[in-house]
């Protein structure tokens, strides 16, 4: 490390501080903030310094080294929420001091979203419990840890007389369900009043839900062995996919999740009487209220509205003009591109380019 970064490092740390007393430790949610920031946590800080609860800072404090993975988790499942919802009237969009005018202790990253019991909560609930689970995981495959490593449970397994056995390196995806159970999940029991614990209990099935995910988009890769590679034994292991297409399978549970009601029983029973008798998978999300008008501005619940949004005038999905304006119409605005093109390579040594224009039309929603 040179001078310059030694000499910024106080100032560095002395900022992380700042920042992360804003932060009420024991609002659930504020470990995501770990996936926004725009600079790396100096390891002198620590845990202590840190927008974790009680509980989440005795886990770091044991696991330090599962730090990178924490953050890396909040920051995978940010960017796939922001990503599968960034054509919708509701955008995903994460609280900032640009964003709100309340100061940044009194919301979460998400803003009211994170505490309403709707379908936007279980998204984001299932979506950063996966994110933890792929990132430890992800940690352990590549040997970052000790304690963790591949899934020795299937080295020694397969089929011989179908020519395959398990080898290489399975990832091991029972730690990181583990630890994000761990280090997510808050006992029912110790909370008050009968909607906190409906709430509770609605957001730790979709912690869970969002784990079921990784687990049921496991797959099976294999390698082929023998003489001039004709496969005649092959080594196969299990492999996460990628986050893309866990970010995928939980947009189609948001899709059709499930409102349940919203009165205490042993059990999360379904708000439609007419279907109880249908069981709720582990793998389905779950929401109790549905969800506010994304459509118009509401300073109280921290919603922009979809006024000035960019659409897409042709086409009929979420991202066109009709649905997104909600009917508003839309304004019409031509944006000028200036860049370089037809480069040459000229000997020597220069490149000439051609300066080229072209005109767009950009609509956004009135």
């Amino acid at each position: 490390m040179d001078r310059t970064a030694l000499l910024a490092l106080p100032s560095l740390c002395a900022l992380w501080a700042v920042v992360f007393s804003l932060f009420p430790c024991g609002t659930q949610g504020n470990w995501m903030w770990l996936g926004i920031a725009s600079f790396g946590v100096p390891e002198k800080l620590g845990c202590a310094g840190l927008p974790l609860n009680s509980r989440q800072k005795e886990l770091c404090k044991r696991k330090p080294y599962l730090l990178p993975s924490i953050r890396e988790g909040a920051r995978l499942g940010i960017q796939e929420c922001r990503s599968q919802f960034r054509h919708e009237r509701w955008n995903c969009m994460v609280t900032t001091a640009t964003t709100t005018s309340a100061p940044l202790a009194s919301s979460p990253l998400f803003g009211y979203e994170l505490s309403s019991g709707t379908k936007e909560t279980a998204f984001i609930y299932a979506v950063m419990a996966a994110g933890l689970v792929h990132s430890v995981t992800r940690s352990c495959s590549a040997g970052n840890m000790t304690e963790c490593s591949c899934d020795t449970t299937l080295q020694n397994g397969g089929s011989p007389s179908e020519g395959w056995h398990w080898g290489g390196c399975s990832d091991d995806v029972q730690y990181g369900m583990w630890f994000s159970r761990k280090f997510l999940d808050f006992p029912i029991r110790n909370t008050t009043g009968k909607e906190s614990k409906v709430l509770l209990a609605m957001n730790l099935h979709n912690n869970e839900a969002g784990r079921q995910a990784v687990a049921k988009l496991m797959s099976v890769d294999c390698r082929c062995h023998g003489v001039s590679g004709s496969c005649a034994v092959k080594t196969c292991w299990k492999t996460m996919p990628s986050f893309e297409k866990i970010g995928h399978f939980l947009k189609d549970k948001y899709e059709n999740s499930i409102q349940i009601s919203d009165k205490t029983k042993r059990k999360m029973r379904r708000r439609e009487k007419d279907q109880r008798q249908t069981p709720i998978g582990k793998d389905d999300l779950l929401y109790v209220h549905k969800s506010p008008n994304y459509c118009v501005e509401n300073k109280k619940l921290g919603i922009p509205g979809t006024q000035g949004r960019e659409c897409n005038r042709t086409s009929g999905g979420a991202d066109g003009c009709n649905l997104l304006c909600c009917g508003r119409g839309y304004n019409t605005h031509v944006v000028r591109h200036v860049e370089r093109c037809e480069c040459k390579f000229i000997w020597c040594c220069y490149v000439r380019c051609r300066r080229c224009e072209s005109m767009t039309d950009v609509h956004t929603c009135k």
